[in-house]
C-alpha cells in the first residue's frame, strides 16, 4: 500500500491537540500502557507530531527510528528499546512486512498510515477513537522518548530524556532563540533527529507557526519561503550549500526571512558570508542527542562579527572546555567540550557502564574539540576521534574541511587521516567538485599558504558525494574504510 501525507494541510494547535488525544486514547484502547515503547517510523508531517505528544499524554515511551535505516538495524533498535507498538508510513511497509515476517521484535501492533495487508489503518483507527483529552500519565523524569544515536563508533546507543529533561530543553530554545510572536517556522530536516524535534517542540509550546515539509528540497525550500512567508528555519550546511544551488532571486522573495540556524557540523565562514551578503543570517548551533538539542548558539548580535563561532551556551547550560587532565583550558587553547544543565539526558538505556562514562559529576563529556574565547564564545574544531597527529601535530579536519569550501570549485568536501611513513598520519581530501576542470593538484596547492604545511592535504579523491548520516554529520569511518592507502611522500 501506498500513502501520501496531506500537503497544505493546516491544523490549528487546537485541531492538532484533538489529533493527539484520539492517537493517545487509540493507543491506550490497544493496551498500550505507562512505561510502553513506541516505535515511531515516520517522515515528517502531522501524524509524527501528534503520536510524539499522543505517548507523552498516556506516559507512553517514543522512540524516533531513523528511516534510512536497513532492516537488520532496524531490528536491532526496536529490540534494544523492547518496542510493542510500530507506526509506520507506506513508504517503509516493506521493511516492516520484513520485520513482521522474522517474528524477532517484541512489536505487537503494528500501525500503518493509509493501511495494509494485517495491519492496523492508523487514519481509520486515530478517527474511531475520543478526542477527549485522556488523563494524563507521564511527567517528571518518566521517560518521554529514547533517541538512539548514529552509531558511527560502534551499536547505536538510546538516549533517555524525560519529560523534565524535554521542558528544560524547550525552556532553554525559547529563551535564547531569537524567536518572536507570529514567527513562521520552516522544518525540512527528520525529525527523527533530535536537532529538528527540539525545535518543533519548541515551536508549539511558543505559539510559533511550523511549516513541516516531508523530506528537504531546495527549490521547494525556496518556494515555501515566499509563498508562507517563512521567517526562520533550520538547516544543516550541506542543505545551506543546495539552497544556494538553485537560488534565483528572481523567483524569491527573501523580504521576511530573518535567520536560519545551522548546526550538525561547523558551518564554513564563506558560507556564511554569502548568506549574510543576501540579508539572511546563519546562526549557528551546537548541540547534541544527548544534551536534547541545546548546548551553544550564537544569536543576531554576533552572528556576522564572529562568524564561524558557534556562540556562548545557552540559557540554563554550562559549558567548559578541559584539557586531558580535566583542568579549564586557557582561552584559545583546544580541549573536549563539557557541557551541563537540567536538559542533559537522564542517561543511555541499558547501558549503565557507557552513561558512567559519558556523564561524570553531572558534566556530559562530549567527544567533541573547540576553543573558547575570553568571551565565552566556542568554536568547535572537530571530534576527537577524528582528530589525526601528523608528526606529533593535532589536526583537526573540520579546520581544512572549512578551507577547500572556500574554493569556488569546490562545493562539498570531507578530510580524514591516512597512514603516512614519514608523518604517521596526514590529510587526504575527499571532493565533490562543480567543475571537471579542477585537478587533485589545484585541491592541494589551494591548501598551502592558507595553513600550516602539516595540515595541508596530501591526496584527493573526487567523489559525487560525501556520505553523511541524517543529521548531516560526514561519516568519517565509512570514508576512512574506504580510503585507507598510505600518503604518497
Amino acid at each position: 500500500a501506498t500513502y501520501e501525507p496531506a500537503v497544505d494541510r493546516r491544523l490549528t494547535f487546537a485541531e492538532l491537540n484533538g489529533r493527539s488525544n484520539q492517537v493517545a486514547n487509540a493507543l491506550r484502547g490497544l493496551g498500550v500502557e505507562h512505561g510502553d515503547r513506541v516505535g515511531l517510523l515516520l517522515m515528517n508531517g502531522a501524524e509524527f507530531v501528534e503520536t510524539f505528544f499522543a505517548c507523552g499524554k498516556i506516559g507512553a515511551v517514543n522512540v524516533p527510528l531513523n528511516w534510512r535505516l536497513v532492516a537488520d538495524e532496524l531490528e536491532f533498535i526496536i529490540g534494544d528499546a523492547g518496542c510493542t507498538a510500530l507506526v509506520f508510513s507506506g513508504e517503509f511497509a516493506e521493511v516492516a512486512a520484513e520485520l513482521r515476517r522474522r517474528g524477532t521484535t517484541s512489536v505487537e501492533h503494528w500501525i500503518q498510515l493509509g493501511g495494509g495487508d494485517d495491519v492496523i489503518d492508523y487514519d481509520q483507527w486515530r478517527s474511531a477513537a475520543s478526542a477527549d483529552e485522556p488523563e494524563a500519565s507521564g511527567s517528571a523524569d518518566d521517560l518521554l522518548f529514547i533517541m538512539y544515536t548514529s552509531g558511527t563508533t560502534g551499536m547505536p546507543k538510546g538516549v533517555m530524556h524525560s519529560h523534565d529533561t524535554v521542558l528544560w530543553a524547550v525552556l532553554t530554545i525559547a529563551s535564547t532563540s531569537d524567536f518572536h510572536i507570529g514567527d513562521r517556522f520552516l522544518n525540512s530536516l527528520p525529525m527523527f533527529h533530535v536537532g529538528a524535534l527540539a525545535p518543533v517542540i519548541s515551536c508549539i509550546y511558543t505559539g510559533v507557526t511550523l511549516v513541516i515539509m516531508k523530506a528537504f528540497d531546495p527549490a521547494e525550500s525556496w518556494r515555501l519561503i515566499r509563498e508562507e512567508k517563512v521567517t526562520n528555519s533550520l538547516m544543516v550546511p550541506a542543505m545551506l550549500q543546495f539552497m544556494l544551488a538553485t537560488y534565483d532571486p528572481d523567483e524569491t522573495d527573501l523580504s521576511t526571512l530573518r535567520w536560519v540556524m545551522s548546526g550538525a557540523a561547523p558551518v564554513p565562514v564563506n558560507l556564511i558570508n554569502q548568506y549574510t551578503d543576501m540579508g539572511i543570517e546563519i546562526h549557528q548551533v551546537y548541540g547534541l542527542t544527548e544534551s536534547c538539542g541545546p548546548a551553544c548558539l550564537i544569536g543576531s548580535a554576533d552572528a556576522t562579527s564572529r562568524a564561524g563561532s558557534t556562540g556562548k551556551a545557552f540559557f540554563f547550560t554550562r559549558v567548559r572546555v578541559i584539557d586531558t587532565d580535566g583542568n579549564d583550558c586557557p582561552p584559545g587553547q583546544p580541549g573536549e567540550v563539557l557541557v551541563a544543565g537540567p536538559h542533559i539526558m537522564l542517561g543511555y538505556w541499558k547501558r549503565e557502564e557507557a552513561t558512567a562514562e559519558t556523564i561524570v559529576d553531572g558534566w556530559l563529556h562530549t567527544g567533541d574539540v573547540a576553543t573558547m574565547d575570553e568571551d565565552g564564545f566556542v568554536t568547535i574544531v572537530d571530534r576527537v576521534k577524528d582528530m589525526l597527529i601528523s608528526g606529533g601535530e593535532n589536526v583537526y579536519p573540520a579546520e581544512i574541511e572549512n578551507v577547500l569550501l572556500g574554493h569556488e570549485k569546490i562545493t562539498d568536501a570531507g578530510v580524514i587521516g591516512i597512514p603516512s611513513e614519514k608523518w604517521g598520519e596526514s590529510p587526504m581530501a575527499i571532493v565533490v567538485r562543480s567543475d571537471e576542470s579542477l585537478t587533485a593538484d589545484d585541491v592541494i596547492q589551494f591548501t598551502h599558504g592558507k595553513l600550516a604545511p602539516f595540515k595541508t592535504v596530501k591526496a584527493v579523491e573526487f567523489v559525487d558525494e560525501i556520505p553523511r548520516n541524517p543529521s548531516g554529520k560526514i561519516l568519517k569511518k565509512d570514508l576512512r574504510q574506504r580510503y585507507d592507502y598510505a600518503a604518497p611522500e
